[in-house]
């Protein structure tokens, strides 16, 4: 069956400030019947920083997932139920990694939205979470650097509520936009 809602796909290197936006954007549209935000399921403890649903790695291994990855050496899983708030038509917003961007286009109606940042931007950004060494940040920037095909930019490097407004606009935009085949 064709699917009548949209994924939007949250994507960016780390620091650029996706939770960020998404906080924002939940914010203004947490209570829209049709635009969703689905938490993701990491096998990571909770974070004050990040919506997440913290899950053991057995637990993870359970779940069904629309999508999934790992990265980091950590479980990424965006809930099974997707497919049904898509089948509604409604919008359902992700933070996701690029690396299952094309996956993701082949297997749903897609629209993506790169959270982007200047890498001195990221680089202090990440040294603030002490998540990571230098040497890890490091690798971090350098990957941040791979082009990923977006159908929008959300440039967060000035206030949180400038991107949040940015993403925000954008995301009212795709309730507007043809259903995709």
């Amino acid at each position: 069956m064709p699917r009548s809602g949209r994924l939007v796909l949250v994507v960016g290197p780390s620091g650029a400030g996706k939770d960020t936006v998404l906080r924002e954007a939940r914010r203004h549209l947490g209570h829209a019947p049709d635009i969703v935000f689905p938490r993701r399921v990491i096998t990571r403890p909770p974070d004050p920083a990040e919506d997440h649903e913290p899950v053991s790695d057995d637990e993870f291994q359970r779940r069904a997932f629309a999508l999934s990855w790992s990265a980091h050496g950590l479980s990424y899983g965006i809930p099974a139920s997707i497919a049904g708030d898509l089948d509604a038509g409604r919008i359902v917003v992700v933070n996701v990694s690029r690396a299952i961007v094309a996956d993701a286009r082949r297997r749903f109606p897609c629209f993506v939205v790169a959270v982007t940042a200047a890498p001195a931007i990221l680089a202090a950004r990440l040294a603030v979470r002490r998540r990571e060494t230098a040497a890890e940040i490091g690798a971090r920037l350098a990957r941040a650097a791979a082009p990923v095909e977006a159908d929008a930019v959300v440039a967060n490097e000035t206030t949180p509520e400038a991107a949040g407004a940015a993403f925000l606009g954008i995301l009212l935009r795709c309730r507007d936009l043809p259903c995709l085949p």
